[in-house]
């Protein structure tokens, strides 16, 4: 999901958990926010994920529905809006 979402590598991801960037940084610098990201809408922790104002926390709380989408036993093919 992280890969999907960001456009993160196996090897890039890495090298963000082992340099201890922060999520904003994460985001940030990412290699390729997926254009889909804009499909992820509904509501997580409360927040409906497509109004949220700050583009960092947008972004953690898009994470948040994939993973919790995957939990409730979604198919991949929805979850990644394919």
């Amino acid at each position: 999901m992280i890969f999907w979402l960001t456009g993160y590598d196996r090897d890039g991801l890495q090298s963000r958990l082992d340099d201890g960037t922060d999520l904003e940084t994460f985001f940030e610098t990412a290699p390729l926010m997926n254009p889909k990201a804009a499909l992820i809408t509904g509501m997580i922790c409360g927040h409906r994920v497509e109004v949220i104002e700050d583009k960092t926390m947008q972004n953690i709380r898009c994470l948040d529905k994939l993973v919790d989408e995957l939990a409730k036993g979604k198919s991949m093919e929805k979850i990644l809006r394919e």
